[in-house]
């Protein structure tokens, strides 16, 4: 644990039980899957957007981390922006075929173009 944790358990109770392991409710994320058993449904979506297109990648399975790096080499390779949060990407403009591509050529499993 972190030095200054108490910040996070501000609403606990005290207790004096020596095997006391206090939950802070976070869970550990799964280990990232290799790229040849990755599996990626790419889309296009323009709900809640004010019209404007999208390509979403759903079914990344792994920690969040390599999924920023994988959104951040999508995004720099079609040369727009983006995000990459709760596992998956969305990259601005229908790029999902230079996606597919993209992914393909780096090896990555099933990829499905939806």
């Amino acid at each position: 644990m972190k030095n200054n944790d108490w910040k996070d358990r501000s609403g606990m109770v005290y207790s004096t039980n020596p095997d006391f392991n206090y939950n802070t409710g976070e869970e550990e994320e799964e280990e990232t899957l290799p790229k040849e058993k990755q599996s990626f449904r790419i889309s296009l979506d323009k709900k809640n957007r004010g019209g404007k297109t999208a390509t979403l990648v759903i079914g990344f399975r792994g920690k969040s981390e390599d999924l920023t790096t994988l959104g951040k080499y999508l995004k720099v390779k079609c040369g727009a922006g983006g995000s990459a949060k709760d596992g998956e990407i969305m990259i601005q403009g229908d790029v999902r075929r230079k996606v597919a591509d993209i992914l393909t050529n780096d090896g990555y499993g099933k990829i499905k173009i939806i």
